[in-house]
């Protein structure tokens, strides 16, 4: 009976999968064709940022200091003063502070450059004992290139002498690059302040529907405001670091301390790196100026205190959890645009990254990456 039920009953088949339902993701939106494209699309803009920082990083300054100083022009307006002739003023005035700190520093690095031949002897005559072992391996290194040479015989392979640049040649050409860059940056952000809100109205026009006009001038004016409040708490901040370890270093007598206090206002920008640099140079500036260690150890060990002070307890009193970004996207960010911009790309990670996580907040699709920006 039981033999003649199975025979009656047919076997159930296995599934066979849905060669149509796996056609239909693949290309989907989130298929593999999709993936693929975006993929070359971010590849091709970081290769075009690589390639056109000559061209990009001055359009970036101009945008973040127009960020910094659109509230300016806008007190200029309630005085009665015309956006054009207030962008002016701003300008000027930003330019006077930076030639000001270049006149007043210029001689005092000056000399620092003149003597670091000097002062570098200096040092590593007080740091000789650690260098021994090094140069016992050098040493015997020398020993062993004289041992072959004289086994070899004269060695007949063709030496090839290779013309580089000289260094005036190459400061030159990376000083009109510069001023180049300046030049075109300060422009670019006289008619961003000149012209107030025209991109703001030009981009509300083009925009389709209704809720997309007012989502675009809500993302704008809180870029603008987040950006600024952002630029000019930590420029303050920043300074006032720098006033005390001015004031730090004079007390304990290390000589040009402006200089070293300008230098950790700017270093700070970069988060880090910055404060790294200025500890490997302030021992360095310790051991010139002091004979003993204990005494030498006084200026780095001065400015981690300041700086410790500063990152723990000023700036989170000061900013709270707003715009604060997730430590470990804030160095992949300093790693990646340093790669790409330079020094200048350093300084400018933190303020890109902050742009980007206002900007992924107001985005549905983009709401999981501003999640992860967020501390």
């Amino acid at each position: 009976m039981l033999e003649a039920i199975r025979k009656e009953t047919p076997e159930e088949e296995p599934p066979q999968p849905n060669v149509r339902k796996l056609h239909d993701l693949l290309q989907g939106p989130f298929g593999v064709r999709s993936l693929a494209l975006n993929g070359l699309f971010v590849l091709a803009s970081f290769y075009t940022l690589y390639f056109g920082r000559d061209f990009f990083l001055p359009i970036v300054l101009a945008l973040l200091l127009s960020f910094l100083l659109s509230p300016v022009v806008r007190g200029l307006k309630k005085l009665h003063i015309p956006g054009a002739l207030g962008a002016v003023l701003a300008i000027f005035s930003l330019l006077g502070l930076l030639v000001l700190g270049v006149v007043e520093l210029a001689t005092p690095a000056y000399e620092w450059m003149g003597q670091a031949p000097q002062n570098l002897r200096k040092i590593e005559s007080k740091i000789r004992d650690l260098k021994k072992p090094v140069q016992t391996v050098s040493k015997a290194t020398e020993q062993v290139e004289k041992i072959a040479k004289v086994s070899g015989g004269q060695d007949s392979t063709p030496k090839v002498q290779v013309t580089t640049e000289s260094l005036g040649a190459r400061v030159l050409s990376k000083t009109t690059d510069l001023v180049s860059s300046a030049v075109v940056m300060f422009i670019l952000l006289y008619f961003l302040l000149a012209s107030g809100d025209l991109f703001l109205h030009k981009l509300v026009k083009v925009t389709p529907s209704l809720e997309d006009k007012k989502r675009a001038v809500e993302i704008a004016r809180q870029i603008e405001t987040e950006v600024s409040t952002y630029l000019a708490t930590i420029t303050l901040i920043n300074i006032v670091l720098g006033l005390a370890v001015w004031g730090v270093l004079a007390l304990i007598g290390v000589p040009n301390p402006l200089l070293w206090g300008v230098l950790a206002t700017f270093a700070n920008y970069i988060p880090y790196l910055g404060p790294i640099l200025m500890v490997a140079v302030l021992a360095m500036v310790g051991l010139l100026t002091f004979q003993d260690i204990p005494h030498a150890l006084l200026p780095p060990g001065a400015f981690l205190v300041l700086h410790g002070l500063e990152t723990f307890l000023i700036t989170p009193m000061i900013l709270g959890r707003r715009l604060t970004l997730n430590p470990v996207m804030i160095f992949l960010g300093l790693t990646f645009w340093g790669w790409m911009w330079g020094i200048a790309g350093a300084i400018l990670a933190v303020p890109i990254m902050v742009v980007f996580k206002i900007f992924c907040d107001h985005i549905e699709s983009l709401a999981p990456v501003g999640e992860l920006l967020g501390s």
